[in-house]
């Protein structure tokens, strides 16, 4: 099975402030530079195999010291893009959170797209779940990083805990977190790690024993 660790991206200046969905042009701050470069040090060790990105600058910002620490390419791919958030984009979450349809998004989650020909939650859920199927079943005994945003990774977690999408808003997702599920990108899967931020060391991979030493421990 392959290993998929689900990074969400690291702080900006806007995080936690702004829905700023697709809006290019929104980097990592000085917090979040400092996040991606302890990023690298955590997941190096792990002998990821492959890395795969959204293709907003937060995102990519956020794996490339990993990258060039691991020599590894990072590929891009829209399905781990932000939700298109229609006519909330750019506004304040202070104001959003007044609004008659917050309670819908933080409870039925499912019955609701943003305005203004913005993206559905259900739409999300199909395009993430299946690109990630997708990138399990390429490398299928790899240790693959996908890095994309706080929704798409709790809607993974969701679906791969057997949670329904509703109930989504239940995990959590801090910036430059860890998550791990192990899936062969046919139904089998198992959620190994949750929105973690210390070390990995339990999954570096060790040199196997030789057969004396098997032999002394057993």
């Amino acid at each position: 099975m392959a290993l998929l660790f689900l990074v969400r991206h690291g702080l900006t200046a806007q995080t936690g402030k702004v829905l700023y969905g697709r809006t290019p042009g929104i980097s990592l701050d000085d917090r979040g530079r400092a996040q991606a470069e302890a990023l690298a040090s955590r997941l190096a060790p792990t002998r990821p195999t492959a890395i795969y990105s959204s293709p907003l600058e937060r995102c990519r910002q956020t794996v490339e010291p990993l990258a060039a620490a691991a020599r590894l390419e990072v590929h891009l791919r829209d399905e781990l893009i932000e939700m298109d958030a229609g006519g909330w984009t750019g506004r304040s979450l202070s104001q959003l959170r007044r609004s008659k349809h917050w309670s819908t998004v933080q409870k039925e989650p499912s019955a609701f797209r943003f305005p203004g020909d913005g993206e559905s939650f259900v739409e999300a859920h199909a395009r993430v779940v299946t690109e990630a199927e997708r990138i399990a079943r390429r490398h299928r005994r790899g240790r693959v990083v996908v890095a994309t945003h706080g929704d798409l990774v709790r809607i993974l977690l969701a679906h791969y805990a057997g949670v329904p999408l509703d109930g989504f808003q239940r995990f959590g997702a801090d910036t430059a977190s860890v998550s791990i599920v192990a899936t062969d990108g046919g139904g089998r899967a198992q959620v190994m790690l949750m929105n973690d931020t210390g070390d990995l060391d339990r999954f570096v991979p060790h040199a196997p024993r030789s057969r004396s030493t098997r032999k002394l421990r057993g």
